[in-house]
């Protein structure tokens, strides 16, 4: 196989430690472990602070953690500020509310290429689910497990990734829990448009203009699985504010944003 390039793993979080102890659980299983982890923190309170100091020690790599104060959803600016302290060439993203398949990191690693960016799905855990989720710590899930929706999406047979093709346009199954991308190619288009206010957007609107610049997506199907942890929908009161700079960003063709990461890099 050949060298896997250096990366970094970010997942931004907000007052749900329980959540993050999972995911971290499930970092520790990975076949292979990202260069270092980032915990964009987007104001939690102490909670969550002692669970990231708890798993410290349990990992090889760096387990970083980056806070803002919270002033309500500002997922595009501490996801900057993370990124831009990001040593690896690759960044893997996900949101704090996913339980990663163990060879998670290694499928995003290995099917990294110039020019192209990666997105994957997620299966689905139920409400119902949660109280034996939180109990047992579970981590495994299978297509026969109980309490998962979407399970044809447990099924890993990275073969297949050989037989899907690069996209040229934004895909409408885009999730932002579950992609990956260069750091190059972020820092290219000055990364998260902090013009975007509230839930939603930003991650579809941050793509749309690496597409403008010319780079391609890519599926993970049947690799790269991800378990999402099921929690009530955020406020959409500002959803139609920020569809609107994505229509202008795709009808334009923008690929670089005044207020983006470049505000948090060394001069």
């Amino acid at each position: 196989m050949r060298k896997l390039p250096t990366s970094t793993l970010v997942t931004p979080t907000y007052n749900w430690p329980e959540a993050l102890e999972l995911l971290l659980l499930s970092l520790l299983r990975q076949t292979h472990l990202p260069d270092e982890i980032i915990i964009a923190d987007d104001g939690s309170k102490e909670e969550t602070k002692s669970v990231i100091d708890k798993y410290k020690d349990k990992f090889s790599v760096p387990l970083i953690h980056i806070w803002h104060e919270d002033k309500g959803n500002r997922k595009p600016a501490i996801m900057n500020k993370a990124i831009a302290q990001a040593k690896g060439d690759y960044i893997i993203e996900i949101d704090g509310d996913i339980i990663m398949e163990k060879h998670f990191i290694e499928d995003h690693l290995r099917f990294a290429e110039e020019g192209m960016y990666l997105f994957g799905s997620r299966v689905t855990i139920t409400k119902e689910k949660l109280p034996e989720l939180y109990k047992k710590q579970l981590m495994h899930f299978g297509f026969l497990s109980s309490g998962i929706k979407k399970r044809g999406r447990t099924l890993r047979v990275p073969l297949f990734m050989n037989f899907i093709k690069p996209v040229s346009l934004r895909s409408k199954k885009l999730r932002g829990c579950n992609m990956s991308f260069w750091k190059k190619d972020f820092m290219a288009i000055n990364g998260f448009n902090e013009s975007l206010v509230g839930w939603g957007i930003d991650d579809s609107e941050m793509i749309q203009r690496l597409h403008n610049l010319g780079i391609l997506g890519k599926r993970l199907k049947y690799s790269g699985i991800a378990y999402h942890i099921y929690h009530k929908e955020q406020s959409k009161s500002h959803i139609d504010v920020n569809r609107k700079i994505e229509e202008e960003t795709t009808q334009k063709k923008l690929t670089y944003i005044e207020k983006g990461v470049d505000q948090y890099l060394d001069k």
